[in-house]
């Protein structure tokens, strides 16, 4: 895959995970409306997190890591890649089919690991009955995973970047006909989430039948090529369940103030666009695309990827973590505050998503330098890095919880992501070129972060300046449009002054996607 289709196929990822990421939004918004940051809400959000924490570790934190690689490479070497497929589809819905019903008959052990502070209220039972009906969803959602990893695989980025946009309108639909119809709007959340997960796997089934891959599961074997999968596989599920880990220590240390899992919430969701638009993109096309050309023995051209795939997405996501960091209120206020969400509220939700901003570039680098790992079937290292993160993160949450209360979780995140970065690329130092920075990036990575640090500054001035239009009802929505805008102008004005980059590298991939 040459530069200019690599960005091109990141920017039609990215372009759907943007739609997806404003459904999504829009769905917050809702839920924030209707339930704000009371019991109900709390008690969904863990509930539903359950599943989605073991979907990243069985499917898309680890199974995938290990068979998109090896899918790819069997592809491009004609070595069988449909019966491969298949045994892993079948042998990955055999385990989940067997974990879905432990999963729901343990679920007050689940729910109290992933929140103690609730036992003894409401929050408990409710988190216990949700997480009964919704846990299904992992079965459907990880072999949707590994689908979208046949998919990507082909070059078809479209069908599976779709999936997440029908979730939320789901969720969307089924909100908006709870409060017409008067429905009970915690267990309406709760029953879509199964539906959802039935909807999402029947499509890209669907998507990847049309292709010649209709993944019909046979009895489970145990061939040499899914041993080695697994052998593969192992270290990255293990590395998942560390990331995973770290996850539960936030939640934990959350649950013990009222309201601060909804809060943390609502946080992850915004920072959570700019990093899936670019970082996730990113790393979607990333994978499949090193993994081909080290088979290739293409060196070359697995640098020029992967520096290219690394300097678009700086373009888009320090600018965006400097933008979370300066106008959190703001976005906090006109996003979320209304209904049974208040000013308290949205003071909670903008120090998180401050926090977490500062740690928005970490995320994006670890969704670029994952991959070189992956893409040479090296899980044991990542692992190894993960256990330090996991350490780190759980030092810092816990030890600073008295002092700081809930943001601890938020700042402890933060800090063991940049921890993590800084392991991945000390061990990438002993690959080849293709992990390597080349002359143009260095030259305008710096570029880069001032354009986004005088954008910054822009920010503050523009936000101090329409401040009362931002806290006037009616005005406060274009008022947050007019300071995107400044933001964005000042940003792409300085970049392209300072020769950070060139408006023609967007032109042409732009060009090339409608061609």
């Amino acid at each position: 895959m040459k530069p200019i289709r690599l960005i091109r196929s990141i920017m039609v990822v990215g372009g759907w995970t943007l739609l997806s990421r404003g459904a999504g939004f829009a769905r917050d918004i809702l839920m924030a409306a209707y339930l704000g940051s009371g019991p109900v809400a709390q008690a969904f959000l863990i509930a539903f997190s359950l599943p989605n924490m073991f979907r990243r570790f069985f499917a898309e934190g680890a199974f995938n890591m290990a068979f998109v690689p090896m899918f790819a490479k069997k592809l491009e070497a004609g070595e069988d890649p449909k019966t491969f497929a298949r045994d892993a589809f079948s042998g990955l819905a055999g385990i989940l089919l067997v974990f879905s019903v432990l999963g729901t008959l343990a679920m007050p052990w689940l729910v109290w690991a992933m929140a103690s502070g609730f036992a003894g209220d409401e929050r408990f039972d409710l988190a216990v009955l949700y997480g009964r009906i919704g846990f299904s969803y992992i079965l459907f959602i990880s072999l949707v995973a590994l689908l979208s990893g046949v998919l990507n695989a082909f070059g078809r980025f479209t069908e599976a970047s779709f999936v997440p946009v029908l979730m939320n309108l789901m969720f969307i639909a089924a909100m908006l006909m709870a409060d017409r119809f008067g429905w009970d709007m915690g267990l309406t959340l709760a029953w879509t989430v199964p539906i959802t997960g039935v909807a999402q796997f029947a499509f890209t089934w669907w998507a990847a039948a049309r292709m010649g891959f209709a993944l019909v599961p046979t009895w489970p074997k145990l061939t040499p090529e899914l041993k080695r999968l697994f052998v593969i596989a192992a270290p990255a599920v293990l590395a998942g369940g560390v990331v995973q880990i770290n996850l539960l220590v936030g939640r934990q240390v959350a649950s013990f103030t009222d309201g601060a899992v909804a809060w943390l919430s609502y946080a992850d969701r915004l920072y959570q666009l700019p990093l899936g638009v670019v970082g996730i993109a990113i790393g979607t096309v990333l994978l499949p695309d090193l993994s081909r050309r080290l088979r290739a023995g293409d060196a070359q051209g697995g640098r020029d990827s992967f520096n290219r795939g690394s300097e678009f997405a700086m373009v888009l996501t320090v600018p965006s973590a400097v933008a979370l960091v300066v106008i959190a209120m703001p976005l906090c206020a006109v996003l979320f505050e209304r209904g049974a969400f208040g000013p308290d509220d949205t003071a909670n939700t903008a120090m998180a998503l401050a926090v977490y901003g500062l740690g928005l570039p970490a995320f994006m680098l670890q969704k670029m330098l994952q991959p070189l790992y992956y893409a040479r079937e090296d899980t044991k290292r990542p692992f190894r890095y993960a256990v330090i993160c996991m350490i780190v993160n759980a030092i810092i949450a816990v030890g600073l919880l008295p002092l700081i209360g809930f943001v601890a979780a938020a700042l402890a995140t933060t800090l063991s992501a940049w921890v993590m970065v800084w392991q991945l690329w000390r061990g990438s130092r002993g690959m080849g070129p293709e992990a390597q920075f080349d002359d143009r990036f260095r030259a305008r990575a710096w570029r880069i972060v001032l354009a986004a640090l005088g954008m910054g500054g822009v920010l503050f001035v523009a936000m101090m300046a329409l401040a009362p239009m931002l806290g006037t009802d009616g005005l406060r929505y274009p008022a947050l449009a007019l300071l995107i805008l400044a933001g964005v102008l000042a940003y792409f004005g300085a970049g392209t002054l300072l020769g950070a980059f060139h408006l023609s590298d967007f032109r042409s991939a732009l060009r090339r996607n409608r061609g």
